[in-house]
């Protein structure tokens, strides 16, 4: 299992999802809950699947500013200018 920045385990299945693979997953529980017509039991699995589903996305979106960030910042830490900005 992998650990998400929270310190929850994220299961190693989920862990190897892409954030699109994750959140399509997401959406099919989302639909299938909402339908209502799954047993208790099944119901509870996909609830914890899809929580663990959403601590991946959320954990790849945070990954993903941090890069935004990096690439924003220069070497002395601060913001360079865009290209919009060049003129």
């Amino acid at each position: 299992m992998a650990d998400d920045v929270s310190g929850t385990e994220i299961p190693s299945d989920i862990a190897a999802l892409s954030f699109e693979d994750a959140l399509a997953q997401l959406e099919g529980i989302v639909r299938s809950l909402e339908g209502g017509d799954s047993a208790l039991d099944d119901a509870i699995a996909a609830y914890e699947r899809g929580a663990a589903l959403k601590r991946h996305c959320e954990s790849k979106l945070r990954q993903a500013q941090a890069r935004v960030d990096k690439i924003s910042l220069g070497a002395d830490g601060n913001p360079e200018a865009s290209p919009a900005d060049v003129g």
